[in-house]
């Protein structure tokens, strides 16, 4: 297992998923000030794969460049406010994920049923697995 082809293809599927999320926040920005334009945008990321960010931007740059230059600019945006707190995130809800997994794969093994929960017993203290912190 190499740690750095991970990374580097958890960075490309991010990558992508930003140019998504950039598409979708100038397809609203366009809804209200080009609605043509917005509808036009909608259609095209809709037959073209997006999944692939550089590829889409790629064909994009043959429709329309103005478009590419800004769904650059919101990207790099949309990087700049999440990249910072991201990794702590990730590896905080992982974390609780897996704990609410294995409880319930505990729970599944033992045959624990919701109503033999710690909170029918007072001498244990629960606690909640639901302390995530918002931004």
């Amino acid at each position: 297992m190499s740690y750095n082809h991970i990374a580097k293809e958890t960075a490309r599927v991010l990558q992508s998923y930003l140019t998504y999320q950039a598409v979708k926040i100038i397809i609203s920005q366009l809804s209200e000030t080009n609605p043509q334009q917005a509808i036009w945008l909608s259609q095209y990321s809709d037959r073209t794969k997006i999944q692939d960010g550089e590829a889409y931007l790629h064909q994009l740059l043959g429709e329309n460049k103005e478009l590419v230059l800004r769904i650059l600019t919101v990207r790099e945006d949309i990087a700049n406010h999440i990249l910072e707190f991201l990794p702590e995130m990730v590896k905080t809800n992982i974390l609780q994920s897996n704990i609410e997994h294995r409880r319930r794969l505990l729970e599944s093994l033992t045959r624990v049923s919701p109503n033999n929960s710690p909170q029918s017993h007072p001498e244990i203290d629960p606690k909640p697995l639901d302390n995530k912190k918002e931004e």
